[in-house]
């Protein structure tokens, strides 16, 4: 999933991102509110992470524009102010999460599944369909108890599938996901195919992924 750090203290914002990275995100960084007008009309970010106490401008007037021009992201205020009221404003003009700082980042992380999951209308991180077991916080998939391994890019593509489930994806937007990026004039080539290829070859050797669908001249989707 690809996140953008709108936050002006870089020590921060850098640790912020060296830790998602670690998780297998793929962060950017806006240290001001112009930097991030600039990024968000050109990507397709999962989430973005915003403080409040912008140099340039009102955070939370960056939250309204954010809104309209990357509809599709879901966004965490990350504030020092006290004032419950800017808290209330934020979450009105639709943002999905506030967290007051100081905070933890395995906090934002729990509270980032936490919206995943949500939006995915999951209950928890443990996904089950038909005898696999897919464990989206630990990154894992099993069979009966047994752990099957999956490439690093392998399961951010099945895991990306399971959190849109019922739900067509394109290959544009699948290699969007695991890049991290717009694919480019490349998009289309085998190289989401191959993966698929690939999972459903290690997953087969454990039991029927039938539910695991070709759409012909569109993508993939999991039919659970």
């Amino acid at each position: 999933m690809k996140v953008l750090i709108v936050e002006d203290e870089k020590p921060m914002a850098l640790e912020m991102e060296s830790f998602l990275n670690k998780l297998s995100y793929s962060c950017e960084l806006a240290f001001s509110g112009r930097q991030a007008r600039e990024k968000m009309p050109d990507q397709p970010y999962s989430f973005v992470l915003l403080d409040l106490g912008l140099p340039d401008m009102d955070g939370l007037q960056l939250l309204k524009e954010a809104r309209s021009a990357c509809p599709e992201a879901s966004y965490i205020i990350l504030t020092a102010r006290g004032d419950v009221g800017d808290r209330i404003k934020g979450l009105d003009l639709g943002a999905d999460d506030y967290l007051p700082k100081p905070f933890s980042l395995p906090e934002l992380h729990a509270r980032m599944q936490a919206i995943t999951r949500r939006k995915a209308g999951l209950k928890d991180n443990s996904v089950r369909i038909e005898d696999f077991v897919i464990d989206l916080a630990k990154r894992s998939v099993h069979y009966e108890g047994e752990e099957i391994a999956l490439s690093r890019k392998e399961f951010d593509l099945l895991g990306f599938l399971v959190l849109n489930k019922n739900r067509p994806l394109t290959r544009f937007q699948l290699s969007e996901h695991i890049r991290g990026d717009f694919a480019g004039d490349d998009y289309d080539s085998n190289y989401i195919d191959v993966h698929i290829k690939n999972i459903r070859k290690k997953l087969s050797a454990f039991g029927p992924v039938d539910w695991l669908q070709t759409l012909r001249g569109i993508g993939y989707k999991i039919k659970a």
